[in-house]
């Protein structure tokens, strides 16, 4: 790693989106790999194929990062369920995890006990999403990497942020309106936004309601079953939905995971 993805690295790791959600800092490997990278303009490729294909390729790493990093914690949640049925207690190292998880999921550990209810709403929201929604969503978004949101401010999930000077103002902002388009430092910590978004944020309940019950079922997480829960993510409601499962099926033969 040379000394200017080693700056980058130490910049990366104390900032969040513009401080609006307490995301995890990004690992060194996957952020110095962005920092880098020379970011495609995407505006000038001429073949279509060839632009999905340099697309998908650019954010793909970033996704593949944060869902090992969720399975890590979720396999860690898990173990917590097995000592707590065996009636062990959760102290120690895996108390303080357990803890940190929950402050950075959005669900604190209620006192000093990790319980199966807590475990419950936890094992609810650190869980993977599968790279053809994500990345559907994110050329949804960003136009194929081309708005002005993604080539100035790396943001290419359509991600607000509500403090002055936060990010990016819209062109289009209705009069009295605040939020302004978040700023990221690098498009890893954008993926990893948007990981953090769709697994807390009230809105995205649904989706999450849907990935449990296929945990339930012992059925494949599925992208075009997961889509169904975006309802909100969009004033376009269900239009939305259909169009970013039109997405997943018709780049199929981009996909790595599901």
């Amino acid at each position: 790693m040379n000394n200017k993805a080693i700056a980058i690295v130490a910049l990366l790791s104390g900032l969040t989106a513009c401080g609006e959600n307490p995301f995890l800092t990004a690992e060194n490997e996957t952020a110095a790999m962005y920092a880098e990278k020379v970011k495609p303009d995407f505006s000038t490729f001429k073949d279509v194929k060839e632009k999905k294909a340099a697309f998908f390729d650019y954010l793909r790493p970033a996704v593949i990062h944060e869902n090992q990093r969720i399975e890590r914690e979720r396999t860690f949640l898990l173990s917590l369920q097995e000592k707590i049925t065996a009636s062990a207690l959760i102290a120690g190292e895996d108390k303080e995890y357990a803890v940190k998880l929950g402050n950075t999921y959005k669900q604190p550990v209620d006192g000093d006990t990790v319980t199966m209810d807590w475990l419950s709403v936890m094992l609810n929201r650190v869980d993977v999403l599968p790279e053809s929604l994500v990345l559907s969503q994110a050329a949804k978004e960003s136009g194929w990497g081309t708005s002005r949101f993604a080539v100035d401010g790396n943001n290419y999930f359509g991600q607000w942020c509500y403090r002055k000077g936060c990010g990016l103002v819209p062109n289009a902002r209705n009069e009295g309106a605040a939020h302004e388009v978040a700023v990221f430092a690098s498009p890893y910590l954008a993926v990893q936004g948007y990981f953090m978004n769709v697994n807390t944020h009230r809105a995205y309940q649904s989706l999450r309601d849907i990935r449990t019950a296929l945990r339930v079922e012992n059925k494949p997480i599925d992208a075009n079953s997961l889509a169904e829960g975006l309802t909100q993510y969009s004033e376009r409601g269900h239009a939305y939905v259909d169009e970013i499962q039109a997405m997943i099926r018709h780049n199929k033969q981009y996909w790595l995971q599901g």
